[in-house]
């Protein structure tokens, strides 16, 4: 019995390798509609959004409430008024965020050079929550 599995295995270790060549020459032949590129090629939205960041400074478009953290003053009040304020077309559009403060307008002025802005990208605004972006 034992030899009679060892058969039947390596039966079906050839016979599977078998399908294995004959799926990687028929995909060598074009057989196959989709080129593997395209199997292969999934772009993570987020990841190529990054690449855009300027280092060290903060997306006023795409940041969300808690990387606002390190500029003091900002969190949570005032990075919460950017963010429901938010598209920006330029970085000084934050100056005219209606219902400011006298200090919360100063901090903005002293900080305009930690901003820049990008497109609104739906991979950094998840769920339209820059609140709770889901990093616990």
């Amino acid at each position: 019995m034992k030899r009679f599995l060892g058969i039947v295995a390596a039966l079906l270790l050839i016979v599977g390798s078998w399908g294995f060549a004959g799926a990687v020459q028929a995909n060598e032949m074009g057989v196959f509609t989709a080129p593997s590129s395209a199997l292969l090629a999934r772009v993570n939205t987020a990841d190529a959004k990054r690449k855009e960041l300027i280092k060290g400074k903060l997306d006023l478009n795409n940041s969300d409430v808690r990387e606002f953290r390190r500029l003091r003053g900002f969190y949570p009040n005032l990075a919460s008024k950017i963010i429901q304020n938010a598209p920006y077309e330029k970085v000084e559009d934050v100056l005219n965020i209606p219902g400011l403060s006298d200090t919360q307008l100063e901090r903005l002025q002293a900080n305009i050079d930690e901003f820049f802005v990008t497109d609104v990208a739906a991979s950094m605004n998840a769920g339209g929550d820059r609140y709770n972006p889901g990093l616990y």
